[in-house]
């Protein structure tokens, strides 16, 4: 668990703002906080109401850059704290992430889930420090809501 202005301190040396919590596409709650424990909803890579890119993961022409899309798990990552946050009342409140489950839109020959789903896992730690490491699921999927390529669910333990 950090306090809240580490916490703030970490984001600004990122050079990153938690964003407002992203309005759902369909009949659902971004978070939910059962007891000590928040699940988010999966959250997608958006950056001011838009996906920045769309489309399968991969090598090749007309494919979203695996390097690309490890930046977009960072965005959609960032989208989960923020939920977490507007639950727990703030990050602070953190005592531990448990589980990530990461979702990856591939190319049928894409194997590289792991690499991809990391810019979620390195930007929970980078924010959260120790109370950022976490188990994780990396899933290669034909097809995400809104065509985006990648999308992020959380759960976290609070204090």
């Amino acid at each position: 668990m950090s306090d809240a202005a580490e916490i703030q301190r970490r984001l600004d040396a990122l050079g990153l703002t938690l964003p407002a919590v992203a309005r759902p596409v369909g009949s659902y709650v971004p978070a939910l906080r059962v007891g000590s424990t928040v699940y988010t909803s999966g959250q997608l890579p958006y950056v001011d109401g838009a996906l920045p890119a769309t489309g399968k993961v991969g090598i090749g022409p007309g494919l979203v850059e695996p390097a690309d899309a490890a930046g977009y798990a960072r965005l959609a990552a960032l989208n989960a704290l923020a939920a977490v946050a507007s639950v727990a009342g703030g990050l602070e409140n953190v005592a531990r992430v448990i589980k990530v489950v990461g979702f990856v839109a591939s190319d049928p020959g894409f194997t590289g889930q792991p690499a991809v789903v990391n810019g979620a896992s390195d930007l929970l730690t980078a924010v959260l420090g120790d109370a950022g490491v976490h188990a994780r699921s990396a899933v290669g999927v034909a097809v995400l809501p809104l065509d985006s390529p990648v999308e992020i669910e959380l759960v976290v333990e609070l204090v």
